[in-house]
């Protein structure tokens, strides 16, 4: 099935850099987090993307602008950790309804399996009206890797990736079904939430 046979859906991507945004580097968030929806869903997604400073008020008015926009959902990266410009958590829970700390919780044992200042990490992720929110870490290795998972090997046990329950959650808010490509993510639902033919 071409991704034309699935519901489309509206993601918002926001890279939160003070340097990257004013020019002084180009900015890897963006193009890292269109690559890997782009290879995980099977849906047509059509992108929102935003590259933004590290201000608390540009962070919140942001987000709430995709939100109205219609984002089902809605992925940040950069500023989340505990430096003084590092604002994304705070702006962030200022325009939720619902928190998810579970994500945030997920994200960070992802962390720790390779460095332990994992533990300095704010990432938290939230429900607005019917958009899910999450804040993923500003290095593009590390955004696949939080949204992926990490494989069992001979070294480690594997530790599922956040976007496993992404697809479940934006169910439950009323959002649009998304399907996985599960050679990259396998999305996980309840049986009673499965559809056999997902383009119904």
């Amino acid at each position: 099935m071409s991704p034309d046979d699935f519901e489309p859906v509206r993601i918002g991507i926001v890279s939160i850099s003070d340097r990257a945004s004013s020019g002084v580097y180009e900015d890897l968030g963006l193009p890292a987090l269109q690559d890997w929806l782009g290879r995980a869903l099977r849906n047509p997604i059509t992108f929102e993307a935003r590259l933004i400073p590290d201000e608390a008020d540009r962070i919140s008015t942001t987000l709430i602008e995709l939100v109205d926009a219609g984002c089902s959902l809605v992925l940040t990266t950069g500023g989340t950790g505990p430096a003084l410009r590092d604002v994304t958590p705070e702006a962030t829970l200022a325009v939720a309804h619902k928190v998810m700390p579970g994500f945030g919780e997920q994200m960070r044992q992802i962390g720790l399996s390779f460095v332990p200042t994992a533990i300095l990490s704010r990432q938290v992720a939230v429900i607005r009206d019917q958009t899910l929110i999450i804040n993923l870490p500003g290095q593009p290795k590390a955004i696949a890797e939080t949204l992926q998972g990490l494989p069992a090997s001979d070294a480690r046990a594997g530790v599922p990736g956040i976007f496993a329950a992404v697809p479940y959650c934006i169910d439950l808010i009323g959002g649009p079904y998304l399907v996985t490509d599960d050679g990259v993510c396998r999305a996980f639902r309840p049986k009673s939430a499965q559809r056999p033919n997902p383009t119904a």
